[in-house]
């Protein structure tokens, strides 16, 4: 009975403060615009079994995708185990979902086969991050803080695998006579060893359960949060061509009402700012996919702007936005400002006019983030507000304006080309 009412305390709390960190972001997202209506359930169901459940885009690196992709199927397996878990600290009971019968066997085996191979594929990560020179595990926007929350995030993981291991080892120590479920794995390791592992089966699971519940209120603050959001931002993805960028309405309206000047204008609603300045500007979208981004670099990695030396990396667009985020949606939230904003402060002009918008990088994404469609959209506020653009565009524009073509020639010399 102790050991219940202790673990309900503990539940609540966990779940307290996980509550508020989702209405903080629930805040956060409020200051967002719209974006897209969600539509097409079918097709959103079949990209996430295939990018999400699938993770066919991992792929494209074999040997690290196949690893990611083992974690990846291990932790959903390993997820129900854990809420049998909790069903158990709740109930004081052992076992719950036992009635399952072979599926549970099946369940259970799987979990404890996915938890030592997760814990060995998490210490190969950890060699890998630590001692190996990965280039895209490099960048301006991957500082010492950075390294430490993806440091922190695997072994976090790891101890939530040997925990486990442990909880298994020793339950199959104390009920030899009477054991439920399959454990290929802690069933080798006490043959192999002939030790007692009796004692470890309450701490093991008290440290599970704990590493869990910690690690669940520290996602929302780690680059690791895509262990929530991976599946709902692939589900929300936009489904249309990666070269397809969405109108400005306030701008078709208003050509609406030059090819049809009795068309109606409502002059008292209020025109929103043309583009993305800062974090009010951008879409409820945007702002998912930062928080849902892995910070991989796997964007960055093909992005030929970058591999030619150029400032820019996509991964930077949306850490950046992020952080601004956190930043300024904090101020808001409390009626305040600051003088600072997305555009120059956080991301250069030089980064935004360095994209070259192949979609290599959204192409490339495990979590189909579109990150030229928020470079455009601050492109569009540089161009349509400041004015603001490279010397050959803005050339061009005043021949536009002026020409009604690209080209500096007027009309009526257009066709001197010929010549």
């Amino acid at each position: 009975m102790i050991k219940q009412t202790l673990f309900t305390v503990v539940l609540l709390c966990t779940l307290g403060v996980f509550t508020w960190s989702v209405f903080r972001l629930r805040a956060f997202f409020k200051l967002t615009k719209p974006a897209y209506p969600i539509k097409n359930i079918s097709a959103r169901l079949t990209r996430t079994f295939n990018v999400a459940f699938g993770q066919s885009k991992i792929f494209r690196k074999p040997v690290i995708g196949l690893m990611h992709a083992l974690v990846f199927w291990g932790f959903l397996v390993i997820t129900i185990g854990s809420i049998e878990m909790v069903f158990d600290g709740l109930t004081g009971a052992e076992r719950s979902f036992a009635s399952l019968g072979g599926f549970y066997d099946v369940l259970m085996a799987s979990g404890d086969v996915f938890a030592f191979v997760i814990l060995v594929f998490i210490v190969l990560f950890i060699i890998r991050r630590k001692f190996m020179n990965i280039k895209r595990f490099r960048g301006v926007e991957i500082g010492p803080k950075a390294n430490l929350d993806a440091q922190l995030s695997l072994y976090f993981i790891g101890f939530l695998m040997l925990s486990l291991l442990a909880f298994n080892l020793g339950y199959l120590s104390n009920h030899s006579d009477e054991i439920l479920g399959v454990y290929p794995v802690s069933s080798q390791i006490i043959q192999s060893t002939g030790l007692d592992f009796g004692g470890i089966q309450e701490t093991g699971w008290w440290v599970h359960i704990l590493l869990i519940f910690i690690f669940a209120n520290y996602l929302p603050y780690s680059k690791h949060f895509h262990v929530f959001l991976s599946i709902p931002n692939v589900f929300l993805s936009n489904l249309d061509p990666l070269t397809k960028y969405p109108n400005l309405e306030s701008v078709t309206k208003e050509v609406q009402l030059m090819l049809n000047p009795e068309a109606s204008y409502d002059e008292t609603e209020d025109v929103s700012r043309f583009g993305v300045k800062d974090i009010e500007d951008v879409t409820w979208r945007n702002y998912m996919d930062s928080l849902a981004c892995t910070q991989c670099g796997r964007c960055t990695d093909v992005c030929p702007a970058n591999i030619t030396g150029k400032r820019l990396s996509p991964r930077k667009i949306f850490v950046d936005l992020r952080h601004r985020m956190n930043e300024k949606g904090s101020l808001l939230l409390k009626g305040k400002e600051d003088a600072k904003s997305l555009i120059r402060d956080y991301i250069s002009e030089e980064e935004i006019w360095a994209c070259t918008t192949c979609n290599a990088c959204a192409q490339e994404c495990p979590l189909e983030i579109s990150h030229p469609n928020l470079i455009m959209d601050m492109r569009r506020y540089l161009v349509m507000e400041e004015a603001s653009a490279p010397s050959g565009l803005n050339a061009m524009f005043a021949n536009i304006e002026n020409n009604g073509a690209p080209w500096q020639y007027s009309p009526e010399d257009r066709m001197k080309w010929a010549d």
